[in-house]
């Protein structure tokens, strides 16, 4: 790789067109032997490609506008700018914007958190597996399903303001209500179909009509504002 952007952690490959159907990876951690255990593993992938390494949260926005990758793996914790501020910054200066994953040593760490709420897809912990790394990648890639769904509906309870009043479903008419409360569960866009008896591509509209009208990028947002605004309660 070769150095860009003038930090010590920021690296880049070279100037390369890349494979058909690869997912191209951004690493942000400020620890390089996190970068490199993280790089063995998905860069052996036949459908993945790390294209660059950042450091810091300043070298990771930067290395996503430079690069534009598929998705960016954010330590959470990192010097200077964190993996918050950077998730933030990053959504905003790149369009598209890559999903980001956030890494994490606790699931239930207000950090991540504020990390969904900035705009990251979901999150991923230090402690998996390579196998389980390897899947929730592909997944946060490829996939719009709701990253670890009793995770993320327990952070959201949990963060919820206490006796929020429902001011979402105002916004919505009666089937985008169902909807939402099917996407709060983890549902997919085909399990919501089949559970209400819809086409494919009708719930696919609705879900984009959910997110524009709640004004969110993704499901775990959707779902963070559901609880945030009283749609759903904490049980």
């Amino acid at each position: 790789m070769n150095s860009v952007g003038g930090g010590p952690g920021a690296e880049a490959e070279g100037e390369h067109p890349p494979r058909p159907g690869t997912k191209r990876i951004v690493l942000a951690d400020d620890e390089q032997l996190v970068r490199g255990a993280l790089a063995a593993i998905l860069g052996g992938e036949p459908d993945m490609e790390i294209v660059g390494e950042a450091g810091t949260g300043t070298e990771a926005v930067s290395l996503a506008a430079l690069l534009r990758p598929d998705l960016v793996l954010m330590d959470v914790r990192m010097p200077g700018l964190d993996g918050i501020a950077a998730t933030e910054q990053l959504l905003a200066a790149v369009d598209p914007p890559p999903r980001v994953l956030v890494v994490t040593t606790f699931e239930n760490d207000s950090y991540v958190y504020d990390a969904l709420r900035a705009g990251a897809h979901g999150f991923l912990l230090k402690r998996s597996s390579a196998d389980e790394l390897v899947r929730v990648v592909r997944m946060a890639a490829e996939s719009d399903s709701l990253l670890f769904p009793a995770a993320v509906r327990a952070l959201a309870a949990r963060h919820a303001p206490p006796n929020a009043r429902d001011r979402v479903t105002g916004r919505l008419t009666e089937r985008e209500a169902q909807i939402l409360r099917l996407m709060t569960r983890g549902l997919n866009n085909a399990e919501i179909a089949g559970e209400l008896t819809l086409g494919a591509e009708t719930v696919k509209t609705h879900v984009a009509s959910v997110l524009a009208k709640l004004r969110v990028r993704d499901r775990t947002q959707a779902v963070i504002v559901a609880y945030e605004l009283g749609f759903v309660r904490p049980h």
